[in-house]
């Protein structure tokens, strides 16, 4: 997606050779209009899938989720890492450990909005190790709903999430794929789908 990748090259900060700051237009600060943009790229790639929930979590993934949905006229779910006083009974939960932050976290959906009916497409903001999207998945399962793919705005395609995904027989789909940040330089890969 051109659109997304000018934004890498002109606003992300390359922090690390395994870390991409892009505060400024995704995590942090949102850029409605590539959010838009995003969505409908989703919605395009997605659309003969028979959607039925968008899952993804929070906070990063809400932005593109809810613009996905929204193309695709559904409802977003989002998995909370933090317990709250009205998400206590009935929950699917999985561990995710989380690389950035050095920390696993608990996910929690209501089973009361993902049941068995239902065909569902992740969406995530980044896909690096692969364990948000392997705990997203794992909450899918616990439903006993389908998961009909994922999407991933960027992809860090030298990290081992994306392979490890698509070995299952996952449909993954990236919007960007890094293979490279060095020197402060992003270095792009071509679009890999399954």
């Amino acid at each position: 997606m051109d659109l997304l990748k000018q934004k890498i090259e002109k606003d992300g900060v390359v922090l690390s050779d395994s870390v991409l700051k892009v505060d400024s237009f995704l995590n942090h600060q949102i850029d409605p209009v590539l959010m838009q943009a995003i969505g409908e790229e989703f919605a395009k790639r997605f659309k003969e899938d028979g959607i039925t929930k968008i899952l993804t979590i929070e906070s990063s993934g809400i932005a593109p989720a809810l613009m996905t949905a929204i193309t695709l006229g559904t409802k977003v779910v989002f998995a909370r890492k933090r317990k709250s006083l009205t998400l206590v009974n009935d929950l699917l939960t999985a561990k995710v450990y989380s690389f950035t932050k050095n920390e696993t976290n608990e996910i929690s959906v209501s089973n009361n909005f993902i049941n068995e009916n239902d065909r569902v497409l992740i969406i995530d903001d980044f896909l690096a190790n692969g364990q948000a999207a392997l705990g997203l998945l794992e909450i899918v399962e616990q439903a006993n709903a389908k998961a009909v793919g994922i999407g991933i705005v960027i992809e860090k395609a030298f990290q081992e999430g994306g392979k490890l995904l698509r070995d299952k027989g996952i449909k993954v789909e990236s919007l960007a794929q890094i293979e490279l940040l060095e020197n402060g330089v992003v270095t792009f890969k071509e679009e890999v789908t399954v």
